[in-house]
């Protein structure tokens, strides 16, 4: 009779293996499909219903993105009229560039107020230290 001296790692790593697929699966779902450097800020962001809530990404070239679809401002505040008539509760939340100009996002901002909607936030991320 002989006593094991080693370990079986092979269901270890099967798991490893496993773990690793459904990471890489789902970690492109996560991110949006817009390179935007979101600015950072010290205030925590409040927690908002995610169904209640359109985003709309602006890149540094001032290229409005609303549903992974590019738009001009006159067209996005269309849309967000249409929204705002279905969903009076509706946000917006606006994911502009760090290196934005400030002149942009004030055009996207006047966007959003045309379409009657009151309920704005700017996404940000919290400073490193």
């Amino acid at each position: 009779m002989t006593t094991l001296s080693e370990i079986n790692v092979t269901p270890l790593l099967d798991l490893a293996f496993v773990l690793l697929i459904i990471f890489m699966i789902t970690t492109p779902l996560l991110e949006n499909s817009v390179n935007v450097a979101i600015p950072t800020s010290g205030a925590a962001n409040p927690v908002v219903d995610p169904s209640a809530v359109q985003t709309v990404s602006i890149d540094r070239a001032a290229a409005i993105t609303f549903n992974n679809e590019t738009l001009d401002a006159a067209t996005l505040t269309s849309r967000l009229a249409e929204i705002k008539r279905a969903n009076p509760e509706v946000a917006v939340v606006i994911r502009p560039d760090r290196e934005l100009p400030v002149q942009s996002l004030m055009t996207l901002m006047d966007a959003v107020q045309q379409a009657q909607i009151t309920k704005v936030g700017i996404a940000t991320k919290p400073e490193s230290p």
